[in-house]
C-alpha cells in the first residue's frame, strides 16, 4: 500500500471503505464475466434461503430498494430464473419464486463469489478469515434497525 498518513490508515472506517471499493470492482466484473449481477445475485440468494416472497419481502431480506428489485425481478423473469405469479393469498401483490434454472445460475454465481473471497482474502488465513467475517458481522449488527 502507498504510504499514507497514519490518521486514515488508522481508521477502521477509512479501511473498510477503501476495501468495499475494491471489493465491488472485483464483484462487478468477476460477475459480469458470468453473466450477472450483484442485484440479482441477491435476489436469487433471497428466493434460495427463504422461499417464495412478495417484492416488497425480497427488498427487506436483501436491503435493496424497491426500484432496484422491480427491475431485477423484470430481468430475473425476463431470463426464465425466477417467476412472478398473483399471491393467491393477497390479491394485490405478486409472489416471485425461483425457477430450476434459477437455482443453476445462483449456483454459479456461489462459485465466482467464492473465487472473489479468494483473491480478495489470499493473505488471510482460513481462521482469520472467520474472524473477520465474525468481527464485520457484529459490526453490521449494531447498526441494524431492529
Amino acid at each position: 500500500m502507498e504510504q499514507m498518513p497514519e490518521r486514515m490508515a488508522a481508521r477502521p472506517s477509512w479501511l473498510i471503505t477503501q476495501l468495499a471499493v475494491h471489493t465491488r470492482r472485483l464483484v462487478f466484473d468477476a460477475f459480469a464475466d458470468a453473466g450477472g449481477r450483484g442485484h440479482h445475485y441477491r435476489v436469487l440468494a433471497v428466493l434460495d434461503e427463504f422461499g417464495a416472497t412478495s417484492q416488497a419481502e425480497l427488498g427487506r431480506r436483501a436491503r435493496m430498494d424497491r426500484s432496484d428489485v422491480v427491475a431485477a425481478v423484470d430481468a430475473l423473469v425476463g431470463q426464465d430464473l425466477a417467476d412472478r405469479a398473483p399471491d393467491p393469498d393477497h390479491g394485490r401483490r405478486n409472489r416471485i419464486t425461483l425457477t430450476q434454472s434459477g437455482v443453476r445460475h445462483l449456483r454459479r454465481l456461489d462459485d465466482v463469489v467464492e473465487q472473489v473471497q479468494d483473491e480478495l482474502l489470499q493473505s488471510l488465513s482460513a481462521e482469520d478469515r472467520r474472524t473477520l467475517t465474525r468481527l464485520l458481522r457484529q459490526v453490521l449488527d449494531q447498526h441494524e434497525p431492529a
